[in-house]
């Protein structure tokens, strides 16, 4: 049996940091565990590409949930990457913090240690800004971040209709402020995509003490009493097992981390004995508390041929653009396709925005699957900070098998009456003057106007803008399934290091701040070494 000071569970966004960081030290051995393939290749380079990925399985478990009632019975789409670099190898690039507001929170729930002060040296270290030199961002960290290099003049027009709605404009939402419209900042790298595997994983595989090892799906924490002694895991028709002497640290993301800590007898003990699983620590707070933004899509036709879509002229053109980003780096093929967006409060009194925008440079319909001729733009917006809390639980006590997961989207009416404020004010910018030059046909939300229509609309077309968190919530009540040191309470040698320890969401998009929490964790580990 090999063996190693630490296991790594997952070898996506958290994933990828934590087994860079540790093997800088040549003194200890680590080992990276990934279920997917290496994350490399077109599909995952090219930022276009994601188009092909999200609605497919390709680099993808993509989940499904339970049918929600607050969605009319509909059963929801989560997709989750299956690659080095978990789902920065297949998202939309999207470099996003979130407020300040959201880490202050979590430090007031009784996490030292997790203040907006305290984390804003993890963002800067992890971060290499190639346009923006200021206290609030990093130079010479491995996750480089730049601005798009498209050239589209569609995503500004959209700015533009924002600022004719007396919305305030916004060059860094990683900034002073957070509230306000524009273009996003992207993971890339010379028009390319710069996942975690990319930025921490790919430049360091030749160091001796570093072992990643993929197509390993992990099956079973392995106990010595309550001590976490290795991993059990599937490659191919073969099992093997590695040996952890200091800690195995479990980075499988929002959905797989519960799953993977019930497999292996650490839940709700009712639960898991229903599926014939040995009970080694009780602690049913596994799997609760998931938190998600729930997402609506406006979707609008065009005439332009500077946005995505399915024509004779359009593929003409797409062909072109392919030998333009090998050439130079730049170009349609460089898209994240959510380009511009931005942060507003719904109530102009509120703390803090409570919503967010993503314009993309296509139509988007049923998260990409259902495909239509034609071209046009859609326009995204989510709820920040949702009410609804959902679960993880398992399906079966084989480990090939999907989790269960229940978002309950639209569980607590709240959710329900802001997101039609945020339906109001979306479609109030997407109808303003600027956009009028390239807006064609309402192929969603024609004729909806009055209130009860909205809520029928929402119902009806609402889910996931990919973002679930808190499955694994951090925190000293009992409630919490790790510590403020993200050690799992009752239990030695094991950490949760993920999306999934976040105790409420943040208000933003949750690659940039799941990288921040593995880069935090790396220096938990070593004080605790």
């Amino acid at each position: 049996m090999d063996e190693f000071d630490y296991v790594v569970v997952g070898g996506g966004s958290a994933g990828c940091v934590v087994a860079s960081r540790l093997s800088e030290n040549p003194g200890v051995k680590v080992c990276l565990l990934e279920a997917g393939q290496a994350g490399t290749g077109w599909v995952v380079n090219a930022p276009a590409a994601t188009a092909i990925m999200i609605p497919s399985k390709i680099k993808n478990w993509a989940f499904d949930t339970v049918p929600q009632p607050g969605l009319n019975g509909r059963v929801g789409y989560q997709p989750r990457g299956k690659a080095l670099g978990g789902s920065s190898a297949i998202n939309a690039m999207v470099y996003i913090r979130g407020h300040k507001w959201d880490y202050d929170h979590w430090a007031s729930l009784g996490n030292k240690g997790w203040s907006f002060e305290d984390l804003l040296p993890y963002f800067k270290r992890a971060e290499n800004n190639e346009d923006i030199h200021d206290a609030f961002h990093g130079s010479g960290g491995p996750l480089n971040v730049a601005a798009l290099r498209t050239d589209n003049p569609v995503p500004h027009v959209f700015v533009e209709a924002a600022r004719q709605c007396q919305f305030p404009l916004n060059q860094d939402f990683n900034g002073a402020e957070q509230e306000g419209v524009g273009v996003y900042q992207v993971t890339q790298k010379n028009g390319e995509r710069w996942s975690a595997a990319r930025a921490y994983i790919h430049p360091n595989l030749a160091r001796p003490n570093l072992s990643v090892i993929t197509e390993a799906a992990a099956g079973k924490i392995v106990f010595s009493g309550r001590r976490t002694t290795g991993v059990q895991y599937r490659q191919g028709k073969v099992t093997r097992e590695v040996k952890a002497r200091r800690e195995v640290i479990l980075a499988s993301g929002a959905f797989q981390s519960p799953q993977l800590l019930m497999l292996s007898g650490v839940g709700d003990g009712n639960h898991l004995r229903k599926f014939g699983i040995e009970v080694v620590h009780d602690l049913p707070a596994v799997g609760r508390n998931l938190q998600d933004h729930i997402d609506f899509v406006f979707s609008y036709s065009s005439e332009s041929r500077d946005l995505f879509g399915i024509s004779f002229g359009g593929i003409a053109r797409l062909i072109r653009e392919i030998g333009r980003s090998r050439k130079e780096g730049r170009g349609m093929i460089t898209t994240n396709f959510a380009e511009a967006g931005g942060f507003l409060k719904t109530n102009p009194q509120a703390a803090v925005p409570d919503i967010q925008l993503h314009f993309v440079v296509g139509k988007v319909t049923d998260h990409g699957r259902k495909k239509s001729l034609g071209h046009g733009f859609s326009c995204h917006v989510c709820l920040l900070r949702p009410k609804s809390r959902g679960f993880v639980a398992l399906q079966s006590a084989d480990a090939s098998a999907p989790p269960l997961i229940d978002p309950k989207f639209y569980d607590d009416p709240r959710d329900l009456e802001d997101m039609v404020k945020a339906f109001r004010l979306t479609r109030r910018i997407l109808e303003a003057p600027a956009l009028a030059s390239v807006r064609g046909e309402d192929l969603l939300t024609r004729g909806v106007e009055t209130d009860s229509q909205i809520r029928d609309v929402l119902r009806n077309r609402s889910d996931t803008v990919y973002h679930p968190v808190g499955t694994c919530k951090m925190g000293s009540d009992n409630q919490a399934v790790v510590d403020p040191e993200l050690r799992v309470r009752g239990l030695e040698g094991l950490r949760v290091v993920d999306a999934s320890i976040m105790p409420t969401l943040v208000g933003g998009n949750t690659n940039a701040p799941t990288i921040m929490i593995a880069e935090k964790a790396v220096d938990l580990i070593r004080a605790r070494h």
